[in-house]
Order: structure tokens, then sequence, then C-alpha cells
């Protein structure tokens, strides 16, 4: 039996002329479709090593005419401040993501459970804050006077821990997993915590890495808190506020008559930006590759199932 299961195995399909140029021709399109995709990237590395002048001579181009590090140099200007501030995403990131993707583990198979007296109303009041909000005064009023988070990172790591479409999303991921799991960890004497760390939680990897590359993602592209509960108080900032503050700093200086001893015209404008848009998207970027096997399963799941 075991000799027939091989040989069905290494069977292979044989393609007729049809499916090779079908094939082919997928295979081309692809290709095609891939370069066209990394194209733009290759276009903001170049601009960003490319002089000003340049620019706004020749446009941009995929590969630098002027090759210049000045946008760069004035990123980089404080070496120190750039270091902590990628040291503080990274760890804002890590942080809010492991946190964020238990809490929301949780609810969601909380409230899948069909033995759960209030899930249906828990439910119905997360998916009722998708449809409503109480504005920005009354949540900045009471992240500072009622939770007095002002100046404090704890106001750009718990807002972000999770949200009502990330625990909807989980919750309809847990509905493929038989509740007979959690009866079999019932009858062997386990509590709710320990049927959830260890039967429940290792069969969620798919939804798991989907939920964390959107956390993830939220935390290190996150700037708005930081505009609005950062001061100039705080040294250190997120990473894409910090790189926000020093395109602003160049626009009003070119804009302003204390830049009347730089030769404005050479400061970087285009290339700030394209540099910005490396800084910030260079180390996230990786993060998706090693969760791409689980992204796509975890999201037709958990959108299939309603």
């Amino acid at each position: 039996m075991a000799k027939e299961n091989t040989g069905v195995k290494a069977k292979k399909i044989k393609l007729d002329a049809s499916d090779m140029i079908v094939r082919g021709f997928a295979y081309v399109f692809i290709t095609l479709f891939a370069v066209l995709c990394l194209f733009p990237f290759l276009l903001i590395v170049a601009t960003s090593f490319t002089s000003e002048a340049s620019i706004m001579k020749y446009g941009f181009q995929i590969w630098p005419r002027e090759f210049s590090l000045y946008a760069y140099q004035l990123i980089f200007k404080t070496p120190m401040v750039m270091i902590k501030t990628y040291g503080l995403t990274i760890g804002l990131t890590v942080t809010g993501t492991v946190i964020g993707l238990f809490i929301v583990a949780m609810t969601g198979y909380a409230l899948q459970r069909p033995d759960f007296p209030f899930r249906n109303g828990i439910s119905f009041y997360i998916y009722f804050t998708t449809l409503f909000s109480g504005g920005l005064v009354p949540f900045y009023l009471l992240v500072v006077k009622y939770l007095h988070l002002k100046d404090s990172y704890f106001a750009i790591l718990l807002p972000l821990l999770m949200s009502p479409w990330l625990i909807i999303l989980m919750k309809n991921f847990v509905k493929g997993i038989p509740f007979e799991i959690t009866e079999s960890g019932k009858i062997d004497g386990a509590n709710d915590f320990k049927i959830f760390t260890s039967l429940i939680l290792p069969m969620m990897t798919p939804g798991l890495a989907t939920i964390g590359l959107f956390i993830a993602l939220g935390y290190w592209n996150e700037w708005y808190y930081s505009s609005l509960f950062l001061s100039s108080k705080v040294d250190i900032r997120p990473l894409q506020y910090q790189l926000y503050r020093i395109i602003n700093e160049v626009n009003s200086l070119k804009n302003s008559v204390a830049g009347a001893n730089v030769v404005v015209t050479d400061l970087p404008d285009e290339s700030l930006k394209m540099a910005t848009a490396v800084l910030a998207t260079g180390p996230i970027i990786f993060l998706y590759p090693s969760v791409q096997k689980y992204f796509i399963s975890g999201i037709t799941v958990g959108a299939v199932k309603g």
C-alpha cells in the first residue's frame, strides 16, 4: 500500500501543447507584472540618491544622473537621534503587535464560543463602534485629561492594540476551528486559558500572521497620535513622525527669511521625500515575506466565513 501511495505522489501530470502555451503566457504576464510593481520602488530609491538640481533639470529617472547623499546626510545630521527613533519604533511595533495579537485572539475566540452567553451582545457592541465614533475631541480629552497620557508613549501604544475590524476578522477565522476541540480539553480537565493557549492558539497561525501584519504596519506607520500627544518636551519620537518633522523643517527653511545664508535651491525637497520613504519602508518590507504563506489563507478564511 505504501508503494502504491509513493507511486501516486511521484506521478507527473502530462501537459499538452495548449497547456504549455497557457502556462508560458501566465509566467510572462506574472513576470512583467512583478517588474511593473518593482519599478516605482526602484524609482524612489534612485531619486533619493539624486541631487535636487538634477531632479529639477531632468526629472525623475531610474538611474541617478548626479549622485548625491545630501538628503540622507540631512536626515542623519544627528545620527544618535535617528538610531533611538528606530529603536523606539521597533520596540513599539514588537510590543504592540505581541500584546495586540494576544488580546485580539482571545477576544475572537471568546466571542465565537457557543457556551459564552454574552457573545452576541458584545459582538454587536464591537460592530457598532465601526459605524459610529465619539470623534477626535472626546478621544483627546479621554487620553489627556482622564488617562493623563500626554507626552507618554502609552498614548501611542494603547489605541493601536486592537480594532473592531481585526476582532471581527479573527472571530470569523475561529469559526473554522471545531468547538469539539474545546470540549475535549474540558473533558481532560483543562481550564479555559489552558485550552486557548495549548489547543486553540497553535491552530490560529494563519489568522495570527495576517492580523499580526496589520497591527505591525499600524504601529510602524503611526504618526498621527504622535502629533497629537507628543509635544516638544519629548526628545525621541516614532520614526514616521520624526521624518515628517524633518520634511516640514526643510520646507519652512526654504520658505523663510531665516534661510537667507543658505543656498535654498540646493536644499533637497523631492530627494528628501524619497529618502524618507526609503527609510520608512525599508525595514518593514522584509516582514511580509515571512508571513506570506499564511497571509492569503488567513485573510480569505476570515473574510468568507460570516
